[in-house]
């Protein structure tokens, strides 16, 4: 009776912090749907990109559907630790072997992505210039992303402000001003971003910012999908002992 106590409370601890980690999962998940506005939106519209890189910018997805289900499997362990169900023990341990297999494998892919980041976004260069060349200015759809891009990683187009120098943009204001992005907000508190602020600026291209962004966030994704990884092994093994002690029972 004591160690079927110790088991419920230890399924209680296991499932409360899944339930907390599906939360943070889930949160971040619709966080990175519905922050729309950013060159990962833009990447995934370029002609020529790399058929991997669809899986890098829908990551959202599964982010969220990793998150709805531990919230549904932690809520499910404690439900069947309570009412000391061995039906719905034994359906938590099928489902929580299930999405740690997806989750070990979502891991891997992160990791992976890791290391690609700098190839698959390197590999679009000439496509993401050719389109500011071209389309900045006109295109309100590329202009406001690229503006949401800019502001969001304070970076200015994809390598420098020299990406702009045969826009749309810079030929209306006459060859003498970049996006307001493009310099230190101190030096055009008084007016727009001309050549010399731009130059002073130096500010970093998005190039090098979206790479350490899908870098740091890889790592980050990674290490708590190992992390819950672990706690569901744990839960899995208490799950199955909490199982056979109720079927002693019977």
């Amino acid at each position: 009776m004591c160690c079927k106590g110790f088991l419920k409370i230890m399924m209680f601890i296991f499932n409360g912090a899944i339930f907390l980690a599906g939360a943070a999962i889930l949160g971040v998940g619709v966080w990175a749907k519905v922050d729309t506005g950013s060159l990962l939106g833009f990447l995934s519209e370029v002609d020529g990109a790399p058929p991997g890189l669809d899986q890098l910018v829908n990551v959202s997805y599964l982010l969220i559907a990793v998150g709805a289900v531990l919230l549904v499997i932690g809520f499910l362990g404690c439900c069947g630790a309570i009412r000391e169900s061995r039906c719905m023990l034994l359906m938590f341990f099928c489902i929580v072997l299930i999405i740690f297999i997806a989750e070990v494998a979502g891991a891997v892919i992160l990791l992976v992505y890791q290391g690609l980041a700098e190839d698959l976004v390197g590999s679009l260069e000439n496509q993401i210039r050719k389109d500011i060349s071209e389309n900045y200015g006109p295109d309100n759809s590329v202009t406001s992303l690229w503006n949401a891009t800019m502001k969001e990683f304070k970076c200015c187009g994809f390598t420098n402000y020299t990406d702009f120098d045969e826009s749309p943009y810079y030929t209306e204001h006459g060859g003498l001003f970049y996006p307001v992005q493009c310099c230190n907000g101190t030096l055009t508190e008084n007016g727009p971003c001309s050549k010399v602020n731009a130059e002073i600026s130096n500010v970093d291209g998005c190039y090098s910012k979206l790479v350490q962004f899908i870098e740091e966030n890889a790592v980050i994704i990674a290490a708590v999908a190992l992390g819950i990884a672990a706690l569901e092994v744990a839960a899995m093994v208490v799950s199955m002992i909490l199982y056979t002690q109720v079927g002693s029972k019977d």
